[in-house]
């Protein structure tokens, strides 16, 4: 997957120009930079939300998408059970429909308030019910966008833990965009740092076992 030559302009901003990037199939990819470089925007032309105004996306016809975002974009007036139900009910039949939505609720720990109401729940709490959706759709890309923006350190970890379970399970190509060092280290396989207008890739980190000099580099940026 990969867009090639592509080019987007917003008025007389330049975004990008003769712009070139590729993304791992089942594997998990890190965009990193500032706030503003235009990272949700890269994921969402892959995604064929913003459309390109030169150049190709490529590799990813009839692909389908899943997303989690800075906030858990929930319908509040529904339950749990019925959030996870409202995306998977026109993929899969009654029983098998159950399984999976208790299988991946399972996994975040959250069975037991299955019954809740959105509102009901922490903040956490309602991320975790996004991670499960995103999972419980089979998508074959998924679009991670900020998700855990906000969250302590304690929070953070265990909803790294959490991505990291589901992905085991449920392999797929994932963009995750972060201007987090630990996060993109704790959870990528490869890692574009993006910088300036047009977004330039300053470098490209294959994630190993040397976590302090990646940890170095990015920070250094």
């Amino acid at each position: 997957m990969k867009l090639v030559h592509a080019g987007k302009k917003f008025d007389d901003l330049v975004l990008l120009k003769d712009f070139n990037i590729s993304f791992e199939k089942n594997k998990i990819t890190c965009l990193f930079g500032p706030s503003g470089v235009g990272k949700t925007t890269i994921a969402n032309i892959v995604a064929g939300i913003v459309p390109l105004d030169e150049g190709l996306v490529e590799g990813v016809d009839n692909s389908l998408f899943s997303y989690v975002f800075q906030e858990p974009r929930l319908l509040k007036w529904y339950s749990v059970y019925e959030n996870m139900d409202f995306v998977l009910k026109d993929v899969y039949k009654d029983e098998k429909r159950v399984k999976i939505i208790d299988t991946y609720l399972e996994m975040v720990e959250l069975s037991q308030y299955k019954n809740y109401k959105i509102d009901a729940l922490s903040g956490g709490m309602a991320q975790r019910v996004s991670l499960a959706r995103a999972f419980a759709y089979p998508s074959h890309i998924l679009i991670m966008d900020e998700p855990f923006k906000g969250f302590d350190f304690k929070l953070k970890n265990e909803m790294i833990y959490l991505f990291k379970r589901m992905w085991e399970k449920s392999q797929r190509t994932v963009i995750f965009i972060t201007h987090d060092v630990e996060e993109a280290i704790d959870l990528s396989h490869m890692i574009y740092t993006l910088k300036n207008r047009p977004v330039e890739i300053i470098d490209i980190i294959i994630v190993n076992n040397n976590r302090e000099e990646i940890k170095n580099k990015l920070l250094s940026l």
